[in-house]
């Protein structure tokens, strides 16, 4: 190839491919980026935050009777989740929070299992009466936000207890938005379980084991 005998021509070939390098490293994403796209904190934090603020806000409830649910998930016009309006993340944060704040009378809870076909009290360890948006959360106590949810097919309550753990814990470190947060668990809380890695699953279940076992 003749322009191989030309040196200021193989120079500038040089250069190009040099600075071609340069650009692609400047302009690409980071080794530190790739890693939190691939960690599941990266791939939460991908999922959850990328609900637009204005549709943070929750479904109201429009039926009472007759709900049905979807695997996991609870009927969304039964249960769409609801929250108390003024809670924040420092609010959430503070040791012993859902003490102060639960309360689900008898009543209540015959009412949310009837309303989903469930007899009560149903047998032991087979369902829960769940906060949607658990209390943790700044979930509240309205019908709203309850359904009798099943300990299997899995993922069941079980499982759904450690996606609600490790929101809070992401939200408390600065690292989510609880809007946000509160929205995602309501609308589809299997998206945040299917995110999260096996080892971050089993640190919660560890951590937690009076519920985990």
């Amino acid at each position: 190839m003749t322009w191989l005998r030309r040196p200021e021509l193989v120079l500038l070939v040089l250069l190009a491919v040099a600075c071609m390098g340069v650009w692609s490293f400047v302009l690409g994403p980071k080794v530190e980026e790739i890693e939190l796209a691939a960690s599941p904190e990266g791939k939460v934090a991908a999922l959850v935050e990328a609900i637009p603020e204005k549709d943070y806000s929750l479904d109201p409830r429009t039926k009472t009777s007759l709900c049905e649910v979807a695997g996991p998930l609870p009927d969304h016009a039964c249960t769409p989740g609801a929250v108390f309006a003024t809670t924040t993340a420092e609010t959430i944060c503070v040791t012993g929070y859902t003490k102060t704040v639960r309360s689900v009378s008898t009543k209540l809870r015959k009412q949310l299992f009837a309303a989903y076909g469930v007899s009560y009290p149903p047998p032991s360890g087979a369902y829960e009466l769940d906060h949607l948006v658990p209390l943790e959360l700044g979930g509240n106590n309205d019908a709203a936000n309850l359904f009798p949810e099943a300990a299997a097919p899995n993922p069941g309550f079980k499982d759904k207890d450690v996606v609600e753990n490790y929101l809070h814990d992401e939200v408390c470190a600065g690292r989510l938005g609880l809007r946000a947060a509160q929205k995602q668990i309501a609308d589809d809380w299997l998206s945040v379980y299917r995110a999260l890695d096996q080892s971050t699953i089993d640190f919660y279940k560890q951590k937690f084991r009076s519920w985990a076992n």
